[in-house]
């Protein structure tokens, strides 16, 4: 314990200070190394989230005393990774997220005894809007939407009925394609009873119109036509791309397909009269017969002279008689009414461009080497081609494949999933994330150890003698036995097999490898926790051979040892 307490004097206060910061900044950036990579990874529980669903989940989370993060103003809330799974699930059962605004959950817990039919009708409004909104958020690059339905009655005793209209505003990353617009419109379209598409107006938050339901849009014209043609282009190019890469190989073949298309709307009405196709219609006859005579000759006239078969005597007098017939045939004449209407977007021409690669092979070097496809080979995918198009010659269909060498080099293969211990070392980018934490985590304790604790560690454990620089005092040449004194003058050692030159720096030769460096200079010391056992061993044997000359000299010469003495004794003290 003496010993300790001796040791612990000798460091002095300014050691001592030195020694606690040290521990104490040791303590504290280790303990900050441990905490950081002991801290659990977090990962987005949720994304997205508006400020209602935020506050919600962050006061379940508290409530449930879960470590969490918020970032992004409140829109993401990080947990940690090990309970992402069962937090979702829990949060799921108690309805959060809800998604912003109202659902049908506002008639959960509704009174439905004292509600009128205007509240039922407004709170069925909200809902419908509400998951409509919810519906749209779960699209693609929607980042926020609000719906608002105008849903009117149908006046009593009016025949007119007013259509529903919608108008939607969106909050989207980027911008929408127009296919995603008019899904969204149609979707709203069918979710409404009454409503159609054209009815529904689409803006985005910046004001801009996205689509107008006010205008009766023409699904041929404007947007609606470069729309189709796109479509009908990429359909085609996927297809002819499809069947060629079959052959050729994946990204050795590139298709191009311009359609020209017909936007003309036309209506034609004909009519046509069959001669050969008579029918009769109607038909009337009418038969006439009058007779007379002039009644001079003959007689008088009674019944039985005008009996068929009375002899009239050969009278002499004279007789007319007249018979008309006339007869009316109607006929219909077969006729075919014909109204044809030819809507826009025919096809009236399509030409394809088809670029194939060549093959590879490998000289005896193992560098590919180019070899262009036979004209057999190139006849046959221009065969494949026409079949995937409908190439029609008459209607003016081009068609061009050309066989040349690509830029690029052939892609390589994809190889199978590793399995096995392989399979371990597929790592996530949070993963590789982590370990790049970790790793300079470590370089930077390693950097303190190195650069901060070690100097320090140093300074304290150099004796303070040797810390303020020595001066060597001896024989000479400055060699064999002397004195070793600090840079006041303090007796340090003496007696020791060490060396020195004229700038006062000695070397001990008699021990381990150890340099003291005197004046103004650094002291650079080897093995450095031996060297000083053996310095202080050195310095213990130097004092007692000191006190054993000493001793020896007095009982030699006794009366100039007296006489020292009382000289010293009479001096004035300094």
């Amino acid at each position: 314990m003496q010993g300790f307490l001796d040791f612990v004097k000798s460091l002095g206060a300014a050691r001592m200070a030195a020694m606690a910061a040290v521990t104490l900044a040791l303590v504290g950036f280790f303990s900050f190394l441990m905490i950081r990579m002991t801290e659990p990874q977090m990962v987005p529980l949720f994304t997205d989230l508006s400020v209602d669903d935020s506050a919600s989940i962050i006061k379940d989370l508290e409530r449930q005393a879960i470590q969490y993060q918020i970032k992004n103003d409140g829109a993401i809330i990080m947990v940690p990774k090990d309970r992402v799974a069962r937090l979702r699930m829990k949060l799921a059962e108690s309805g959060l997220p809800k998604g912003g605004g109202v659902g049908y959950e506002i008639f959960d817990k509704s009174d439905a005894l004292g509600a009128t039919s205007f509240i039922q009708n407004i709170n069925h409004l909200r809902a419908l809007e509400g998951e409509l909104a919810r519906t749209i958020r779960g699209l693609d690059r929607v980042q926020a939407a609000r719906v608002h339905l105008v849903l009117p009655e149908r006046p009593l005793f009016s025949r007119d009925k007013v259509e529903a209209s919608a108008s939607i505003m969106l909050k989207v990353r980027g911008a929408l394609e127009p296919q995603q617009v008019r899904a969204i419109r149609h979707l709203v379209a069918s979710a409404v009873n009454g409503m159609k598409p054209e009815r529904v107006s689409v803006i985005d938050e910046t004001g801009k119109l996205l689509a107008d339901g006010a205008a009766q849009t023409n699904a041929f014209s404007g947007a609606g036509a470069d729309e189709r043609k796109l479509a009908f282009e990429s359909r085609l190019r996927n297809e002819v791309e499809q069947i060629v890469s079959s052959v050729v190989g994946p990204g050795r073949a590139r298709v191009q397909i311009s359609a020209d298309f017909d936007l003309n709307r036309i209506t034609q009405t004909s009519d046509r009269f069959d001669p050969e196709g008579r029918v009769v219609r109607s038909s009337q006859t009418r038969e006439e017969q009058s007779a007379s005579g002039d009644g001079k000759e003959g007689g008088a006239v009674s019944v039985g002279t005008e009996l068929p078969s009375a002899d009239r005597g050969g009278a002499g007098g004279s007789r007319d008689q007249a018979r008309k017939t006339e007869e009316i045939v109607n006929y219909e004449i077969s006729r075919t009414t014909k109204t044809e209407v030819i809507e826009a977007g025919r096809v009236n021409r399509i030409s394809a461009a088809v670029l194939v690669d060549g093959n590879y092979s490998k000289d005896p070097k193992g560098a590919p080497v180019y070899q262009p496809r036979s004209k057999e080979e190139i006849d046959r995918i221009a065969a494949l081609v026409r079949t995937a198009i409908g190439f029609d010659a008459k209607r003016g269909d081009q068609l061009e494949v050309v066989n040349l060498r690509f830029a690029e080099m052939p892609p390589t293969p994809i190889g199978s999933e590793p399995t096995g211990w392989m399979s371990y070392l597929q790592f996530t980018k949070e993963d590789i994330m982590r370990s790049a934490e970790i790793g300079v985590m470590a370089l930077l304790g390693l950097i303190v150890l190195l650069m901060v604790v070690r100097p320090l560690v140093r300074r304290i454990v150099t004796p303070e003698g040797m810390e303020k620089g020595g001066r060597w005092v001896g024989g000479p040449g400055g060699a064999g036995a002397g004195v070793l004194t600090d840079a006041q003058g303090n007796f340090l050692a003496g007696g020791m097999n060490v060396s020195g030159d004229a700038k006062g720096n000695i070397t001990n030769t008699g021990g381990p490898n150890v340099a003291i460096v005197g004046g103004d200079e650094a002291v650079a010391i080897s093995n450095r926790t031996s060297a000083m056992i053996d310095i202080a061993q050195v310095q213990g044997k130097v004092h007692a051979q000191s006190v054993q000359k000493v001793g020896e000299l007095a009982e030699k010469n006794p009366h100039e040892a007296v006489s020292i003495i009382r000289s010293w004794l009479h001096e004035d003290a300094a």
